[in-house]
């Protein structure tokens, strides 16, 4: 059996990993060239920041297009905020005006999401760091051009580094993917293991489903950005081959959540059988096989695995016989169903990694026309929209980014008043005369720590504590025993790359990393005093503080959030529903008119296909946002066990649609309790009277179906008391576990 990736080689061969050594290069070079040739240690630094500056936007995964776009919203943006705090920074009024201002409008940019996040925090960064040292006016122009011309270096290096390696950019992202879906498909083998938790098993299901669809939309917006034109080039063979291997990655991810087992029963049915053990073995072999198949994808390697489940579904096959022959399917038709659906599931899920394999190798000529192809997989990709009135309608303190940006600015003016009393405090100017220079650090550890969320600021702000301690800790040791430069420079770059790194995989690691680059600039800076690393420590700590404690003001507590996060949901997977059975129509009109109705038929896939994307990601907004509120003190959580419960009951619809629609895309026409049993779906979702049927039809082709749309209704209908329950005064009643939600 083939073992999985190490974390190790998962790091080292993502584009995490390449993307951290693209941004520190960049950042690097304008500093060592105009340093290290030229003696202009002070341009260098400028230069530098002005490169970081940009670099924050220059995430790995995601559209080039936006990419491309938000570095040069950050050059511009940028040098306005370095022309404007170094106009204000020689004026002490206007420095407590400005810095306060820029934190407020900088901040308030996360209401368009991730990208205007990372841009206003790009800003803030340059902000801070230009603080460092007051300019004259003489100075501010100086300072702002080479500053513009250290991003300007950047973004035109970022853009070459993207032109030259695109492929091996989309194989990076195409493998985190894939190694997502490998953790998926273990966390549901957890299921078989009758030894292991229910309720821990799924916590685990829920949060790699929210880290595979994060992955998955990375992956789908690098690889679907430019599609084969049709040509025999070499770059359109490598397109095909990453666009049919993207496409069989989905395939087997819905032969995954196209059904939803009823684990709790299995286990009590068969606690002794072996297959349990047969099931959780085949599925732990098939994520070994994904995540072997994602290194590959990773090191450019073609050579298929060998690590068949041959003999597990042989197994499988033989103890359905044994049960069959012992009656089973008269006297527990139910529960021989699930079995044989099971069966069916694994099956598919091996011949759809075999096709994985099979693509990895050798792409698969091109079947459909090339532009009809590239229109529709366009409709998958992220939209980014910048518009003026969605930041104006937030400058109210009913909007939870008003409020954050409210935060900020005060922390912001807050690390000044500490920088300000440091300053003039006489016995640390005795003690450590350095410590009154080096203020811009608290606002710094201030603007890197506060999040939107208070769970996710106190998360932030753990992490960055253990990370400054842990590098100040290994930096002593460090300037005592080595004292070459060379030695000193190596360690500085290798920091710098694992720090960029490491920040979305590792927050801990990412500042360990951090606190040595900045240490090792100013070590080679004042090569004779080691007090820049107390004082850097004790700067983390009152940023700290004074982030931890800002949160409180004007708090947006996860609770207010949650409700509109279960409406979408709740609205996806009725859009899931509806477009699910507009393609099954399509299906049999097509079949009844004859081939010239397959166009509409393919536009109804492609419309479930994205209703299904829509409800993946709404999902996992919902869990995520669901999980943060558990991460914030117990006396600010609402509705913990209905959202729990909710949070079950959605993915437990969402899985029944998905097994559903396929199948009754095959039948010819609808019998009078299948149309009953979704009409009842469809009210309940709809918060309508539902009217389940009495009788659901089990003949013949329609056996199949009879279970999960019993399991649909009832999860429609827990769906909706779970929704009227979030409206009424919050019970006192405790949590319970994800099993008993999805059992009760």
């Amino acid at each position: 059996m083939i073992l999985p990736a190490s974390q190790l080689q998962r790091f080292f061969y993502s584009h995490h990993f390449f993307g951290g050594l693209r941004q520190a290069t960049g950042v690097l070079l304008p500093a060592l060239v105009l340093s290290g040739l030229y003696g202009l240690h002070a341009s260098g630094f400028v230069a530098a920041v002005g490169a970081a500056c940009v670099a924050i936007l220059d995430q790995p995964g995601g559209p080039r297009r936006y990419g491309i776009n938000g570095m040069f919203a950050a050059l511009c943006l940028g040098s306005v905020t370095t022309a404007l705090t170094g106009l204000a920074s020689s004026h002490v009024l206007a420095v407590w005006l400005a810095v306060p201002l820029l934190c407020f409008g900088f901040s308030m940019l996360t209401v368009y999401g991730k990208h205007g996040g990372l841009l206003g925090f790009a800003c803030l960064l340059i902000m801070t760091l230009t603080l460092r040292s007051p300019l004259t006016p003489a100075d501010v122009l100086q300072h702002t051009l080479t500053s513009f011309l250290g991003g300007a270096f950047y973004l035109l290096y970022s853009a070459a580094a993207h032109r030259l390696l695109w492929h091996r950019e989309e194989q990076q992202a195409l493998s985190v993917a894939l190694f997502a879906t490998a953790d998926y498909i273990a966390a549901r083998g957890r299921f078989y293991d009758i030894h292991l938790d229910l309720d821990d098993s799924y916590r685990r299901l829920i949060r790699c489903q929210a880290l595979m669809t994060e992955a998955h939309q990375a992956a789908r917006d690098m690889v679907l950005r430019e599609q084969p034109r049709g040509t025999a080039s070499r770059s359109d063979r490598l397109r095909l081959g990453l666009l049919n291997l993207f496409v069989d990655m989905i395939n087997l991810l819905d032969s995954m959540v196209a059904t939803h087992t009823d684990y709790a029963t299995l286990r009590r049915a068969l606690p002794d059988s072996d297959i349990l053990l047969f099931v959780r073995d085949a599925m732990m072999k098939l994520a070994a096989n994904v995540a072997g198949l994602a290194l590959n994808v990773a090191r450019n390697r073609r050579h298929r695995i060998r690590n068949s489940v041959k003999a597990e579904l042989r197994a499988l096959e033989f103890e359905l016989q044994q049960l069959r022959e012992g009656g089973m399917p008269r006297s527990d038709s139910e529960l021989y169903a699930l079995l044989v659906q099971v069966l069916r599931r694994l099956r598919n899920m091996a011949r759809q990694v075999e096709r994985m394999a099979d693509h990895s190798v050798s792409p698969t000529p091109q079947e459909t026309d090339p532009v009809r192809a590239g229109q529709t997989l366009n409709r998958f990709l992220t939209r980014q929209k910048w518009r003026t009135d969605l930041l104006t309608r937030n400058l109210n303190l009913q909007s939870a980014h008003c409020r954050y940006a409210l935060r900020v600015a005060v922390a912001a003016l807050l690390a000044m008043v500490v920088g300000a009393l440091l300053a003039r405090t006489p016995l640390v100017n005795t003690l450590d005369p350095g410590m009154a220079g080096h203020g811009y650090w608290i606002i710094l550890t201030v603007l890197v720590i506060m999040k939107p969320g208070f769970a996710l600021t106190r998360q932030r702000n753990g992490w960055r504590l253990i990370g400054t301690l842990v590098g100040c800790g290994l930096s002593l040791p460090l300037f005592a025993l080595v004292h070459d430069t060379d030695v000193y420079l190596i360690i500085l770059v290798a920091c710098s790359i694992l720090g960029y790194s490491l920040i979305q995989v590792n927050y801990t690691l990412s500042a360990v990393f951090n606190t040595l680059f900045v240490l090792l600039v100013f070590h080679f800076l004042a090569p004779d005093s080691n007090a820049v690393v107390g004082e850097r420590l004790a700067d983390t700590l009152i940023g700290s503080l004074l982030a931890l404690t800002c949160s409180y003001i004007l708090p947006s507590w996860e609770r207010n959030s949650l409700g509109a996060l279960a409406q979408a949901l709740r609205a996806a997977n009725q859009a899931f529903l509806d477009s699910g059975l507009d393609y099954a129509r399509a299906c049999r009109a097509a079949r009844a008119a004859g081939p010239g109705a397959s166009l509409e038929q393919s536009e109804a896939e492609v419309r479930w296909k994205l209703a299904r994307k829509h409800v993946h990601i709404a999902f996992s907004n919902f869990a995520s946002g669901f999980y943060r509120m558990m991460d914030e003190p117990v006396s600010r959580q609402r509705h913990v066990p209905e959202l729990n419960r909710l949070l079950i009951q959605s993915h437990t619809l969402a899985s029944q649609i998905a097994a559903v629609i396929p199948q009754l895309a095959l039948l010819d026409h609808e019998p009078e309790g299948i149309r009953q049993a979704l009409a009842a779906t469809r009210d309940a979702l709809a918060d309508r009277e539902a009217a389940p049927p009495n009788i659901i039809e089990t003949e013949g082709d329609y056996a199949a179906l009879a279970y999960p749309l019993r399991q649909m209704i009832k999860a429609a209908q827990r769906i909706g008391e779970e929704m009227r329950a979030l409206d009424a005064p919050p019970g006192r009643s405790g949590s319970p576990g994800p099993a008993e939600a999805a059992a009760g």
